[in-house]
């Protein structure tokens, strides 16, 4: 039988991914591939899979060479990186297999160099592979006929990767999201008919990310109220599972903001110890939300963005958020709308991003038809370092899209703006996180000392970490006045960490966003010399609108 090894990629340091934060924190990566365990939880008896995480090891490329099969994997984000891992695969004459999310919307800039090529879903089309190939032959493209049944999809075989090197614990509830974003891939991929597992798979992958020792784990769902029917009931499982269990485990997720507009999915998500949550707010312009067909996200009966966001903190569970910039309804406007909703939306984490267009997306195939594409439009992007885009902008010259939009991160991670957002949560509005588990330790004395103690030192540990590995001498000041702020006017060892964690993760922003800054007075240079806007560079790994990074399942393989 075959022996197969299955590779994800290392990211580039993006906003998502905390790299500079992370060795304070003691891990080397945010989040585990979902994706890769579970083609490990597929592949039939008698084969031998093991799995390297690029973001925790590096290739071992004579075990590679070695191998029957090797699969590769990526997002977008990693298509620069899966071409280079592609190519020294196939130099050493390896068995390549490429599947995944970029594979499944751009599969001809693969050309024919991988050996099969997985697009979608591939529960089903896996084991026919493996099958196949067993038998002498195989199929060069394998696309799924039909959506994979979430309730007969195995656990992931976390088993296979070091999980005490990764921060969070990762699992998947659903897949697919009932809206209709004009800019999202997801519902080309999967749907807009959210699948579900059921409850028991939920509880069995809980008990192994906990027996695994992760205690934060992140529920990479497309929209986990997607299917509010069939997630509530799940929900209550989660929490009689918190309960049970001394609700040690905290979960975080994404969701649309039309969660704010069920009390009941509030309760039940606090409840269940989901304490955090990511929401593409996208725009604070309500004709671009109009434009990109994000009718969720509109002013109604139910109020503003604004008050919705306000209404799930109210529930104990901290937002994060996307923002987008670059809609055809945009103007130089945006920045300040944007950055003035963070700010009274009290978001410590608004992660922004220039609007790109992903093949395959309804707004991609607009934009070609229109002719406003950067080159090829699916591997040509415009600007420089971290911030590019494939989208000519209606409104605006592109020069200065991305110049403002490298103001308005500036701006919005700026050490006094960052903290005052925290503080106006946190001390001002006196917030608190998930209902479930505080309610739970009011009741147990004993387990709330012995975790407010555990807090102290963990925050203890960061705040060490920090003053030895931040090197402005200046930002330390700030995040020891800080600490010292939160010491004094609100002495809880819970929310000491979370600041200390926090102050990690500014550190982590404020590294970028100086090569940001660099990257622009480079690029400016540049366009100045040249007199106009430079060549559209090539080869430049896009992002997915204003979802985080995740090392999720949106398509194993």
């Amino acid at each position: 039988m075959a022996e197969i090894v299955l590779i994800s990629p290392r990211f580039s340091p993006s906003y998502w991914g905390w790299e500079h934060a992370l060795p304070m924190l003691r891990a080397k990566a945010l989040f585990p591939p979902i994706g890769l365990p579970l083609l490990a939880a597929l592949t039939p008896p008698g084969h031998s899979v093991s799995i390297i995480d690029e973001n925790i090891e590096a290739i071992d490329w004579d075990r590679c060479a070695r191998a029957d099969i090797v699969g590769l994997t990526g997002m977008n984000v990693q298509r620069e990186r899966m071409h280079e891992i592609l190519a020294e695969l196939k130099r050493r004459g390896a068995f390549v297999v490429v599947g995944g999310p970029w594979v499944s919307v751009y599969e001809q800039d693969f050309g024919d160099r991988p050996d099969a090529i997985f697009i979608g879903e591939a529960e089903e089309t896996w084991p026919r592979f493996l099958a196949e190939w067993s038998e002498g032959r195989h199929q060069r493209r394998y696309e799924q006929a039909a959506k994979t049944d979430m309730a007969a999809v195995p656990a992931p075989r976390f088993d296979l990767l070091p999980m005490h090197e990764y921060l969070y614990g990762g699992m998947q509830i659903s897949r697919g999201c009932p809206f209709t974003c004009e800019f999202c891939d997801i519902i080309v991929v999967f749907g807009r008919r959210p699948r579900v597992k059921r409850p028991e798979q939920v509880i069995r992958e809980l008990d192994q990310l906990a027996a695994a020792g992760k205690r934060d784990i992140f529920i990479a769902d497309d929209n986990l109220v997607g299917n509010k029917r069939a997630i509530k009931p799940i929900l209550r499982e989660i929490a009689a599972w918190q309960k049970a269990h001394g609700y040690k485990v905290s979960l975080a997720t994404e969701a649309s903001i039309d969660l704010a507009e069920d009390a009941e999915m509030l309760r039940l998500m606090a409840e269940a110890n989901i304490d955090a949550v990511f929401i593409g707010i996208e725009s604070t312009n309500e004709a671009s939300l109009r434009e990109t067909r994000k009718i969720q996200n509109l002013s109604d009966r139910a109020g503003t963005l604004l008050d919705k966001v306000r209404r799930i903190q109210a529930a104990g569970i901290m937002v994060t958020c996307g923002l987008i910039v670059g809609f055809d309804n945009d103007d130089e406007s945006v920045f300040e709308s944007h950055r003035r909703f963070a700010e009274q939306a009290r978001i410590p984490q608004a992660m922004v991003n220039v609007l790109l267009a992903i093949p395959r997306t309804p707004l991609f195939e607009r934009l070609q038809r229109e002719g406003r594409l950067v080159g090829d439009g699916a591997g040509t992007y415009w600007g420089s370092g971290a911030f590019f885009t494939n989208v000519i902008p209606l409104r605006m010259d592109r020069g200065a899209l991305l110049e403002r939009y490298v103001e308005l991160v500036q701006d919005l991670y700026a050490p006094e703006a960052f903290f005052s957002r925290i503080d106006a949560l946190c001390l001002e509005a006196g917030w608190l996180p998930a209902s479930g588990r505080t309610a739970y330790l009011k009741r147990h004395p004993l387990r709330r000392l012995a975790r407010s103690c555990a807090a102290a030192i963990q925050a203890a540990y960061v705040f060490a970490q920090l003053m030895r590995r931040v090197p402005d001498a200046a930002l330390r000041r700030q995040y020891r006045g800080r600490l010292l702020k939160v010491l004094t006017s609100r002495p809880n060892p819970r929310l000491l960490r979370m600041y200390c964690v926090y102050c990690a993760i500014h550190f982590h922003h404020d590294h970028l966003i100086r090569q940001m800054a660099a990257d622009r007075a480079g690029f400016a240079i540049e366009r100045d010399r040249a007199g106009t806007a430079p060549a559209a560079l090539s080869n430049r790994p896009g992002r997915e609108a204003s979802a985080p990074r995740r090392a999720t399942a949106r398509s194993p393989g």
